[in-house]
């Protein structure tokens, strides 16, 4: 399983505005940082908002910062949220002779839920107090 990009962009700017909570962040602030397209991320900031993770504000003090602690931001339900419920493999669209007595997808599916699961025993705080580097690279904006 390789995340979308969309996914690995949320995670980055949660991780970030966890580093910089208390402040709020901009846009322009966040994809200088990562070096990604301000286009790209607004439509991520957009979906991390409507979910609930962040909140935004417009005009001359906006920016977005956090909706909830890090802490009870867990990893596998942002992974969960943003790649979606969707199989590992994807039985009804192929034709495969084995499809009506197959039990692979079911697997896969049991597989999948316990990688959620797993992903769920860590928070967004607990990445931050595991990587005292990657904290330190992140509390110093390049902006």
């Amino acid at each position: 399983m390789q995340l979308s990009r969309f996914t690995d962009y949320s995670l980055r700017i949660l991780l970030y505005l966890a580093i910089n909570n208390g402040r709020r962040s901009t846009l322009h602030e966040i994809a200088e940082f990562y070096p990604i397209s301000v286009e790209h991320l607004r439509k991520v900031v957009h979906e991390l908002s409507r979910s609930g993770y962040i909140n935004t504000y417009r005009g001359q003090n906006g920016g977005m910062e956090l909706a909830l602690a890090p802490k009870d931001i867990a990893i596998g339900e942002v992974i969960k949220h943003f790649e979606g419920h969707t199989s590992f493999i994807d039985c009804d669209r192929l034709s495969c002779k084995l499809a009506p007595v197959c039990t692979l997808k079911s697997v896969l599916m049991i597989g999948q839920e316990a990688l959620y699961d797993k992903l769920n025993e860590y928070s967004l705080a607990d990445l931050l107090e595991s990587k005292p580097r990657m904290v330190k690279v992140l509390a110093n904006p390049i902006y």
